[in-house]
């Protein structure tokens, strides 16, 4: 059963980069055909994809946020991080980790999600 768990301030200030973590137990996440995304759902809104890892390696990210966003990998470790530069208020959200076999895809598209990790963006 393949496991991810989000870590990561729960509050991070105007300004400042936010800095997620995703570690995966369970299965590898360099397995062939296996993407990795970030997600996240704001107060009262829908879950937005932000991006994802390839077991490849290869990133993606969604246009709205990419000049704001950088996902890596250690795959010692078997994580991925999320990078959210110059945050504000706005990007205060739950963020979750999940695994697809698409790049970005609806949510029963996601066989496997991380708990979810509450960050606020507040000074």
């Amino acid at each position: 059963q393949v496991q991810l768990q989000e870590s990561g301030p729960g509050l991070v200030k105007p300004s400042q980069t936010l800095s997620l973590t995703c570690t995966v137990s369970g299965g590898s996440i360099t397995t062939n055909c296996y993407y990795w995304s970030w997600i996240r759902q704001p107060p009262g809104k829908g879950l937005e994809w932000m991006g994802g890892i390839a077991y490849s390696g290869k990133t993606y990210y969604s246009p709205s946020l990419k000049s704001r966003t950088s996902i890596s990998r250690d795959t010692s470790k078997n994580q991925f991080t999320l990078q959210l530069s110059s945050v504000t208020p706005e990007d205060t959200a739950v963020y979750y980790c999940a695994r697809s076999v698409v790049v970005e895809g609806i949510p029963d598209e996601y066989d496997f999600w991380g708990q979810g990790t509450q960050v606020s963006v507040s000074s």
